[in-house]
């Protein structure tokens, strides 16, 4: 560990020497990066930066501030940003348990309802105190013996109606898909809308690993396993599939000689999930259905409230959708506010709603080209002075600026556990960071040792250094920042 450590700060400190100039700040920030950008390690990639005094808005130093370039998860600071602004900190997500028909002695006459409505954190593991540790469903379940029911003649059907049906955005990676972070969103999402995967693993490396179980059990997926166990510690297995099917194949390596080894895998149908699950806790409680399982939407039904669960604050879900840089609760954000807007959530609409949105705040918004909400799709570009603008207008004109950018991670929280505290101290660095495939970027706000506070964005693209040797670099120009 220490060696790997001294030859990360060797590292660092090459970087730092191979330009000339690079300590000096009375050479101005501005010739910095120029020679920053310019060094051999990053020939043959597209640099963006942009770099702004929070307090009086003069722009310390620049590299193609107006090209767009891939953003990755930095993203989600616009679509975060926006839902703040716009639903404000204190909104809830709320998921409703409900019934159609009349009752009569200890019988329903009618149809059970599970009424979604967006919540993107049902169950999930990032928030298990809120729904877990008293089990939402147990409350439901509760609610169901208040009313004396033991019996639900009809179905027990799933609402999910809120959002549309299309859960990928169009242009999401066929590889991504199957994984946990590729997780389609559902009006009636739950679990994160993922569910684990336990594998055995032989001690000899190179032979098949197995299947132990899953957790939910009642996902309906089925699993092909090709993964084999492996002299490599990393987790190095993906899981590949359709969200219009419940076919899954698991590739890969996962460490060698491991008893219960867990990966996560997206579940293409949530709702139908939680109904199972539901079915499941009610038979175990002598409540019984004698219908069937469908989706449908109750929009036009006269149907009562049962139960109500609702979700964190919203201020909660962003602190951990920015912290844990989390693509399905950025993606369920996104189509909410087509929701609020229009009665139906989609990631077409909510595009359009996060771009006026800021277009009307006086930023230029051409080159800001958005294709889903949190950033996974290679596809969205937006341009370093377009991020400066929006955390300038968060730092100085939204009365939740305390809010978003508490949310962003502090050295060596969350994301940015490859950064080293040290150079960082007391928080003096907040950024939210976004990576990909040849993809690396950082945005945020620094308080330099001075007290003076930064606005900026670094963007990589395309370059053909390792990821390390790229964030390497980047915490250098960082530190030199932090020194002003």
């Amino acid at each position: 560990m220490r060696k790997k450590m001294f030859k990360r700060i060797g590292l660092i400190l090459v970087i730092c020497c191979s330009f000339k100039g690079f300590g000096q700040t009375e050479a101005g920030f501005g010739t910095i990066i120029s020679q920053w950008a310019g060094q051999e390690l990053l020939r043959h990639a597209t640099v963006g930066i942009q770099m702004e005094d929070a307090a009086t808005g003069e722009i310390l130093g620049s590299f193609n501030p107006d090209l767009s370039m891939a953003p990755a998860s930095t993203l989600k600071l616009f679509t975060t940003a926006t839902a703040l602004e716009m639903m404000g900190p204190d909104y809830r997500f709320k998921t409703r348990l409900a019934f159609h028909g009349i009752i009569r002695n200890d019988s329903l006459q009618g149809d059970l309802i599970i009424v979604g409505g967006g919540d993107p954190a049902l169950g999930s593991e990032y928030f298990r105190e809120h729904y877990l540790k008293d089990h939402f469903l147990s409350a439901w379940i509760d609610s169901l013996k208040q009313y004396n029911i033991r019996h639900i003649s009809g179905d027990l059907i799933t609402d999910a109606t809120v959002y549309d049906d299309r859960t990928i955005p169009d242009t999401w990676s066929w590889e991504d898909l199957g994984n946990y972070y590729g997780a389609g969103v559902s009006g009636l999402s739950v679990y994160d809308n993922t569910c684990e995967i336990h594998l055995y693993s032989p001690s000899e490396a190179g032979k098949l690993t197995r299947v132990i179980s899953t957790n939910p059990t009642a996902t309906g997926l089925n699993f092909t396993n090709r993964v084999l166990s492996s002299d490599d510690p990393r987790d190095l297995a993906f899981v590949f599939g359709s969200p219009l099917d419940s076919a899954r194949e698991i590739r890969g390596t996962v460490p060698r000689g491991k008893k219960d080894f867990v990966i996560r895998a997206s579940v293409p149908d949530p709702e139908r999930l939680l109904a199972r699950q539901f079915r499941q806790m009610m038979e175990s409680q002598g409540i019984t259905v004698g219908g069937k399982i469908r989706a449908a939407s109750t929009k036009s039904a006269n149907w009562v409230s049962l139960a109500t669960t609702c979700s964190p604050t919203l201020a909660d879900l962003i602190r951990v959708t920015n912290h844990e840089s989390v693509n399905l609760f950025a993606e369920h954000f996104l189509k909410h506010l087509a929701y609020l807007k229009t009665g139906l959530g989609t990631t077409k609409e909510g595009i359009r709603i996060v771009t006026d949105f800021w277009k009307s705040k006086g930023i230029d918004t051409r080159g800001l080209l958005m294709c889903d909400g949190s950033g996974l799709s290679r596809f969205n570009v937006l341009t370093g002075s377009q991020m400066v603008r929006m955390l300038s207008y968060m730092k100085n004109k939204s009365p939740h600026s305390d809010i978003f950018f508490s949310s962003l991670p502090a050295v060596p929280d969350g994301t940015l556990s490859y950064f080293n505290a040290r150079n960082f101290p007391n928080k003096s660095l907040r950024t939210k960071s976004g990576s990909m495939t040849r993809v690396r970027c950082y945005a945020g706000l620094i308080r330099t040792k001075s007290g003076r506070e930064i606005l900026f964005n670094i963007s990589l693209n395309n370059f053909s250094c390792s990821h390390s040797q790229a964030v390497n670099a980047i915490e250098a120009l960082l530190i030199s920042l932090y020194g002003l």
